[in-house]
């Protein structure tokens, strides 16, 4: 069984998440931390539960979800892993900064990993499968679990709503398609965790979403 824990952070209200299982092998998705406060909020919660991080992964590398990878990469050693065509394309963290008129100066951690799709992530007893839904950014991924009927899909879907598509390399036709294809084909009752707000389900959006 998987446990996850949400936290939201940051100017954007962006949802972190850490999943972990009974060996206490340990996931963070979208580290989206910059306080100090929210720092000690992550660090706090996964010491206070003894856990063992493996990986940071990245739904994608919008600003809002990587602010706290430099964070995760001074604590535990880890570097993000996200998809190829957001690494390619996307701008470092100081120049969407200065698109969102932010101040200050936001470190780059390189990605280590290059995700295409199709991947299987491990830790402990879990598995994820990537998926590639385009359309938010050029490489947006989600993460799925079958067995315990979830999926964290960054800002591609959200309750009754989609990603923006008015970003570096968004395109709305692509990301409905690749919302369709990737994301509604999952059996009904799995959980959607977008990359902001509360969590849905995929018949709920299918009946209900009305960009779809």
């Amino acid at each position: 069984m998987i446990t996850i824990k949400a936290f939201e952070f940051n100017y954007f209200q962006e949802n972190t998440f850490v999943l972990y299982d009974d060996t206490k092998e340990a996931v963070i998705i979208d580290c989206g931390c910059l306080r100090p406060s929210e720092e000690k909020e992550l660090s706090d919660f996964i010491a206070e539960n003894k856990l063992t991080v493996k990986h940071l992964l990245c739904t994608h590398l919008h600003l809002d979800h990587i602010f706290g990878n430099p964070f995760v990469f001074k604590t535990y050693g880890l570097s993000p892993q996200a998809h190829r065509l957001d690494v390619e394309q996307l701008p470092p963290p100081d120049k969407q900064a200065q698109a969102f008129g932010l101040p200050g100066h936001y470190q780059h951690i390189p990605v280590q990993k290059l995700l295409v799709g199709n991947e299987v992530i491990k830790f402990g007893h879990s598995e994820l499968l990537v998926l590639t839904v385009p359309g938010h950014s050029p490489g947006s991924v989600a993460f799925y679990n079958k067995k315990n009927g979830f999926a964290i899909v960054g800002d591609a879907l959200f309750a009754g709503s989609i990603g923006r598509t008015d970003l570096w390399g968004g395109n709305q036709e692509v990301l409905i398609a690749a919302i369709n294809d990737k994301l509604l084909s999952l059996p009904d009752e799995t959980v959607i965790y977008p990359g902001h707000g509360p969590e849905t389900r995929v018949i709920d959006e299918k009946l209900n979403n009305p960009y779809l």
